[in-house]
């Protein structure tokens, strides 16, 4: 009598095992999900501000050596490959900020015709990258916490879905830009 008590315990075990790792890989699907709708809306927000960057620079409205530093910028931007992304986000966000770093830079920009808008729109855009990242990098900082338990590991709970990376950039808007269209 005492056999089968003990093997319906370790079938009951058994199955608890497996309702906690089903669990446990249906959790990782779902932060692997929420990775690639992330990063889907970093990239939207990415290719936001540079064509709105792009527009700006060929509007006529900035001097010619400021809309050309944005104008490489932008198009590099929109350009790079996967690999060089990163990088060309960053310098983007450069000549930003070298382009707009001053608040009067913004004004003579602002008083011109259409600038008003231009401004609030670049703006809104700069503001909306970092949020992106951030978002799409706590997305990846769970999923990777979670990959890297053992169980996660030995049972190879991921399958075969690539270990998620962090989007890492220079994504600080410029302030002059940002104080002056909030104001």
């Amino acid at each position: 009598m005492d056999f089968p008590l003990s093997l319906l315990w370790i079938t009951v075990a058994l199955f608890l095992l497996g309702v906690y790792l089903s669990w446990t890989a249906g959790r990782l699907d779902r932060l692997h999900t929420r990775i690639d709708a992330s990063r889907a809306a970093l990239d939207a927000q990415l290719l936001r501000r540079a064509s709105v960057t792009l527009e700006l620079a060929t509007s006529g409205v900035l001097d010619p050596a400021a809309a050309i530093v944005l104008y490489q910028a932008a198009h590099a931007a929109r350009q790079a490959q996967d690999e060089q992304r990163e990088v060309a986000e960053s310098e983007l966000s450069q000549a930003l900020r070298a382009v707009f770093g001053e608040p009067q830079q913004v004004e003579v920009l602002r008083r011109a015709p259409g600038g008003a808008e231009s401004v609030a729109e670049l703006a809104e855009a700069a503001r909306r990258v970092p949020m992106a990242r951030r978002f799409h990098n706590d997305a990846v900082r769970a999923a990777r916490a979670l990959r890297r338990h053992r169980k996660v590991r030995w049972l190879r709970l991921a399958g075969h879905a690539p270990f998620p990376l962090a989007f890492e950039m220079d994504d600080e808007p410029p302030t002059a830009l940002t104080d002056r269209a909030a104001g």
